[in-house]
């Protein structure tokens, strides 16, 4: 797999203004792992007051929240995905955002970027953050 440089990329002002506007953060790939980073960042989020939506394949609840199996079964409005998936997962992400209507920004972590992606995110007027972790980033600002 090859690794691209973002092209496009929210700044600090505007990494600010997204946690200050966010309430609801769907998490894809959260694993029920605490070991794991996707855990670690969801329970930091979720003790810095937002609520987190556990996307992932198995298990019925991962820190105390109902887990959905997509993106598309969350029955309620999700102002933000934090996006712990291989890359090339990051295109049929974006079109279920784009598809949901409700989805501000669209943040892939660390290590996780998809221009082409983020382009069509973008393009659909979210806000897009790319090789950022979302609970460093937080913790900067606090």
């Amino acid at each position: 797999m090859e690794c691209e440089f973002p092209t496009i990329n929210s700044n600090k002002e505007a990494i600010k203004e997204i946690f200050d506007s966010v309430k609801t953060i769907a998490i894809l790939g959260l694993s029920p792992d605490e070991t794991k980073a996707s855990h670690r960042v969801a329970k930091y989020l979720q003790s810095a007051g937002y609520k987190i939506v556990p996307v992932y394949p198995k298990e019925e609840t991962i820190l105390g929240e109902k887990v959905y199996r997509s993106l598309m079964e969350i029955p309620f409005a999700v102002d933000m995905v934090d996006i712990f998936r291989k890359p090339d997962a990051f295109e049929p992400i974006a079109d279920a955002c784009i598809k949901r209507g409700d989805i501000k920004v669209f943040w892939g972590q660390l290590g996780l970027v998809n221009n082409a992606a983020a382009q069509k995110a973008q393009d659909a007027g979210m806000k897009v953050v790319q090789n950022h972790c979302s609970m460093v980033e937080h913790r900067a600002l606090t």
